[in-house]
């Protein structure tokens, strides 16, 4: 589904990612683990096209170096970013019709879908976004997202500053979204959500893949979390 290979990114000068490797298949969960300021989100970044890069980027067979970040969306590559961006002004009901790449039917995703996953976004569907409790926007940015049909989603931080009750929430919709045929990339600082839901993971340190494995692989290397991810 995602191939990455020796991927560069840079700010500026900066020099960033140092050669990243990683895979997501198809229906997977894949987690991207580290530290604040490892190359997470410039990971993500790249694979978009919103930061200068090199190498090699290979969706569904087709190499995304090269192309504009709307051409890479249009590819069926999904992309929720930390900061939400939503439509305050909006409704509910209008970001999730932002959302859409098509008006035509045949789509994995319906707005009746949304609401059934997440019934919140039904009882305020008429409500404009800007009023909307943080966990909230953050189920409007993924539901809005996946109302454009991705193959593959990559959701940045979406349990950042939320409750626990919240929390539970998000991790239990991207189960219900994998489990439709949805590959999922996630960068997650929480742990216990990562081990929980993912098929896959990776630890990312100084810009590069420092971990490769499965849970039971990452709960076993106590090495790896105490150099790689506690503070």
């Amino acid at each position: 589904m995602l191939e990455v290979r020796d991927l560069h990114a840079y700010y500026g000068k900066s020099h960033i990612l140092r050669g990243v490797d990683f895979r997501v298949d198809d229906g997977e969960i894949v987690s991207l683990l580290g530290r604040n300021g490892v190359g997470r989100s410039t990971t993500i970044k790249a694979i978009m096209g919103d930061v200068d890069r090199t190498g090699s980027v290979v969706f569904k067979g087709r190499e995304l170096i090269g192309l504009k970040p709307h051409q890479i969306a249009r590819g069926g590559l999904g992309y929720v970013p930390e900061n939400r961006d939503i439509f305050p002004q909006l409704t509910v009901r209008e970001n999730l019709i932002l959302g859409m790449k098509s008006t035509k039917p045949g789509g994995r995703w319906s707005m009746q879908d949304m609401f059934d996953l997440f019934p919140r976004l039904h009882e305020r569907a008429e409500t404009p976004g800007g009023v909307l409790s943080g966990g909230e926007q953050q189920m409007l940015t993924i539901c809005r997202t996946l109302m454009g049909d991705p193959d593959l989603i990559m959701i940045d931080e979406p349990t950042e500053g939320l409750a626990p009750k919240m929390v539970e929430l998000v991790a239990d919709l991207l189960e219900r979204i994998a489990a439709r045929g949805v590959s999922i990339l996630l960068v997650e600082q929480k742990l216990t959500i990562a081990l929980r839901i993912s098929k896959r993971l990776y630890v990312m340190g100084h810009g590069r893949i420092v971990f490769e494995g499965s849970a039971d692989d990452l709960k076993a290397n106590e090495a790896v979390r105490k150099e790689w991810l506690e503070v």
